[in-house]
């Protein structure tokens, strides 16, 4: 089965939108493996702070299966389609990892490339999979994180029950 990763991130009603998040993952794909909570200043736009994480499972289930399970997750917990790309969100979830699926299809791009770009993607990627590699430049997550310039980018460890 492959491994699965998937970034969580919420900037309204935080607290809320993250747990409720984890419980319904939770009772779609069973037990995860789930990187520290952190927060992040929104970054392209002006806005609250972010909560974001990476949480991690294996699955028998396609791709496409899980995008779709996400998007009803984020709809149940009032995420509303068609704003900004750069916007407050009560929740968003991307898959960033389908095991070692290189795959540009119909505006789904896998690994993402948000992986390269954020601390808050990167970070706790490579907390929970840092000895995995990417598919497509073969470095391990801690390596990618170890070369990350992290200067721009601040993360706060929060405490937050899930």
């Amino acid at each position: 089965m492959p491994q699965v990763y998937l970034s969580l991130g919420s900037n309204v009603d935080r607290d809320q939108s993250i747990r409720q998040a984890m419980k319904q993952l939770a009772e779609q794909f069973g037990e995860m493996r789930v990187s520290t909570l952190y927060e992040s200043d929104a970054v392209g736009f002006d806005g609250d702070a972010f909560y974001n994480l990476v949480v991690g499972f294996e699955t028998d289930l396609g791709w496409q299966e899980i995008q779709q399970q996400l998007r009803r997750i984020e709809e149940k917990n009032g995420r509303e389609r068609g704003s900004e790309k750069f916007s407050s969100r009560t929740l968003d979830i991307d898959l960033l990892i389908y095991g070692d699926l290189d795959l540009q299809h119909e505006g789904t791009d896998l690994p993402r490339a948000e992986i390269f770009k954020y601390a808050f993607v990167l970070k706790p990627l490579a907390e929970i999979a840092g000895d995995q590699c990417h598919p497509q430049t073969g470095e391990s997550y801690s390596q990618l994180w170890r070369q990350f310039d992290q200067k721009g980018q601040r993360l706060r460890a929060i405490e937050l029950s899930l």
